[in-house]
């Protein structure tokens, strides 16, 4: 006989249960988001390698498995997967790093034409000038005089950071290591675990396709930037620019960060060309030629090879790259789309949150959505 204090508790959530577990989600959330940058900018020495190294072993463990598939050791196939990122790495500093300190050198003189040129235009446009004192003079306002602070030069500021570089760098190099060396292990043990079988098949195949979703997106953006920047370089050189190969492996590096990497990329070649032309017209010419490859690229030939697997909203990119640099500087902001990526692909499996439903009272995470994912 059945008892009516043994009847099977239900275990659909009320409505409203859900509504209050999506309010408290979105507020821990937001929290969190507003919370996260003072902790993770106080604690760069420590969480910045530790996302580097995150990053760079979910983009080198697809390499790694090809060199392991290879018949390799896995401790070798990982050392020597991080060890050819490693030398790509110093390749491309050694080609901007030397050159780069020649153009600083001769910074003065560049900004002394600079400042001739604009001289010459302010010149031609000397009725906007009075005009505008005409105006300040009818407010009855004066010009303000502006107070320049001297602060530390590029080469102190350099001397400065290169202790603490060194340490993050060796600190992510170890940690990049260690994490791709125990994938095999970490994979091995979620597959052969007794207890949660699904659970690791499925947490298996969602790094699998973090990796994949990372890794694709870093190789294809990476042969379409080498593209850019042999553009760039025979450009440079067939300019009359020094060191053309700089200005090439410039241009592909600041390509990694959209919108962003182009426009500074612009401003350099701007004040370059003036400096070292006469003429305005021609001094603008580098900046304006980058500007029509660029347009190329990013309008016709990265949709074309990214498709739509790698769509991302352009504000939630500017809103990724604003984040990461106001925590972590240049280096916050190159690692803002792998973490995106990263995000969304986890995103992609645990549900996507119905924001726009739950500003209307539904749920954040529909069930229906919950369990297809």
């Amino acid at each position: 006989m059945n008892r009516p204090d043994l009847q099977p508790v239900p275990t659909t959530a009320d409505p409203e249960q859900l509504r209050l577990i999506s309010v408290l989600v979105v507020i821990l959330g937001a929290g969190l988001f507003l919370a996260l940058p003072f902790v993770l900018s106080i604690g760069a020495v420590v969480f910045l390698p530790l996302t580097c190294a995150l990053v760079l072993s979910i983009v080198l463990a697809p390499l790694a498995d090809r060199l392991a598939g290879w018949g390799l050791p896995n401790l070798f196939a990982s050392f020597l997967a991080l060890a050819i990122a490693a030398i790509i790495f110093v390749a491309l500093l050694s080609a901007i790093l030397q050159p780069a300190l020649d153009t600083i050198d001769r910074l003065p003189a560049m900004m002394r034409q600079v400042a001739r040129q604009v001289a010459e235009l302010r010149g031609d446009l000397s009725w906007l000038s009075d005009l505008n004192r005409q105006l300040l003079r009818l407010a009855g306002r004066t010009p303000a005089r502006e107070v320049v602070l001297a602060g530390p030069s590029v080469l102190e500021q350099l001397a400065f950071a290169t202790p603490v570089f060194v340490l993050e760098a060796l600190l992510t190099a170890l940690m990049s290591f260690f994490m791709i060396e125990a994938r095999v292990r970490m994979r091995r043990r979620l597959l052969n675990n007794p207890a949660h079988p699904e659970s690791g098949r499925k947490a298996v195949k969602m790094i699998r396709e973090v990796q994949d979703l990372v890794g694709a997106y870093m190789a294809t953006v990476g042969f379409i930037n080498l593209g850019v920047g042999v553009l760039v370089g025979l450009g440079a050189w067939a300019f009359g620019f020094e060191a053309p190969v700089m200005w090439g492996v410039l241009a592909a590096l600041l390509n990694f960060l959209p919108y962003l990497g182009p426009l500074a990329m612009m401003l350099v070649l701007t004040l370059v060309g003036l400096a070292t032309r006469d003429t305005l017209l021609i001094g603008m010419l580098p900046a304006l030629l980058y500007l029509g490859i660029h347009t190329i690229e990013a309008n016709l030939v990265t949709p074309a090879l990214l498709g739509r697997r790698f769509t991302l909203n352009p504000v939630l990119i500017l809103v990724a790259i604003s984040y990461f640099y106001w925590i972590w500087g240049v280096i916050g902001a190159l690692l803002a789309m792998p973490i995106l990526l990263i995000l969304t692909a986890l995103f992609h499996h645990i549900g996507r949150p119905n924001l726009l439903g739950f500003l209307f009272g539904e749920p954040l995470f529909p069930a229906e959505e919950g369990e297809g994912g």
